[in-house]
């Protein structure tokens, strides 16, 4: 039986699971069972911004308002009408909240392939890519559980650290992180340091998680949001992972011009979401949305296909 959850796109709040008869896959096809996936903060960005990324569309239910969450997690195939890819091989990728998926699998190798589903075409590649696991490291393989959670995440801040070295770090003097304690947030702080970035490293996260970030010693310096008029006024990045309207703008009003560049990464707190993107003007840049997918393929051009997510395998 094929088992979803789908999610109103116009209120999280309204979910509801969906049974089915198991799909059957076609010429070129295989079905996948859905093992385990990891559920954070980063799924709620996903919906969040699933209009504006198209998150959305990768499994689309053919059913207005209603949609299927994408999670990162490992599946393990089930039937296969693919030469060279057999029953009972594990894949980590891009899934939905469900029990099964049909995929075309194109561009076949030992390490993976790509989903080549038509509706999935225009979508980033990133999203698009699964790895074939038996082709791995068995202490990888040991590691699914770590991967789905962790992974992603820590992507997400070698990314953001690329990012900002490719700027030569917009001149910045300071680097502050809003959600500090999440993984996303500490993420990013190691990799920039690990990148060269020799000025300040800020991370800013309530006061309840202070102790802790302050123990994670990825940080120069933790300070409480209640605090953040505290900071040095001088050249600043901040990567913004909270989506805290609030926050954002004090952080702009203290900073004013010194405010260099700010990244738009995350959605804790998704229901302000839309108006963190469309949130009016601020003193010093012009905050932007951060997408992954747009850095790793500018690298891509440039170091070759799949260079930047190697390196980034790699450092993790």
């Amino acid at each position: 039986m094929l088992r979803e959850m789908w999610v109103d796109r116009t209120d999280y709040y309204h979910t509801r699971v969906v049974d089915g008869d198991l799909p059957t896959p076609g010429e070129g096809e295989i079905l996948v069972a859905i093992d385990k996936f990891a559920m954070t903060a980063n799924n709620v960005t996903y919906a969040a911004s699933g209009d504006m990324f198209g998150y959305w569309q990768f499994y689309p239910t053919g059913e207005d308002p209603w949609g299927k969450v994408t999670v990162w997690g490992i599946g393990e195939v089930v039937e296969s009408r693919v030469d060279g890819i057999s029953v009972g091989e594990r894949l980590y990728g891009f899934f939905p909240m469900g029990s099964h998926v049909v995929m075309a699998p194109a561009e076949l190798s030992e390490r993976g392939f790509t989903d080549a589903m038509a509706h999935r075409q225009a979508l980033p590649g990133l999203y698009n890519h699964y790895a074939r696991t038996q082709a791995e490291p068995a202490e990888l393989q040991q590691l699914e559980d770590q991967r789905c959670i962790f992974f992603p995440l820590f992507m997400t801040g070698y990314v953001i650290a690329d990012l900002l070295l490719d700027s030569d770090w917009c001149g910045a003097q300071q680097a502050v992180i809003g959600s500090a304690s999440s993984k996303t947030g500490f993420s990013a702080a190691a990799f920039i340091r690990a990148a060269g970035f020799e000025g300040t490293l800020i991370g800013l996260t309530g006061e309840q998680n202070a102790a802790f970030t302050e123990g994670l010693g990825c940080y120069d310096r933790v300070v409480p949001y209640g605090q953040l008029e505290a900071l040095s006024n001088q050249p600043s990045v901040y990567i913004d992972i909270a989506g805290d309207v609030d926050v954002r703008s004090r952080l702009h009003r203290h900073l004013e011009d010194h405010a260099v560049r700010t990244l738009l990464v995350g959605a804790t707190h998704w229901d302000q979401f839309a108006k963190s993107v469309d949130g009016g003007a601020l003193p010093g840049s012009e905050p932007e949305v951060f997408f992954a997918p747009a850095q790793i393929e500018k690298r891509d051009a440039e170091w070759g296909r799949g260079a930047m997510m190697s390196k980034a395998y790699a450092a993790a």
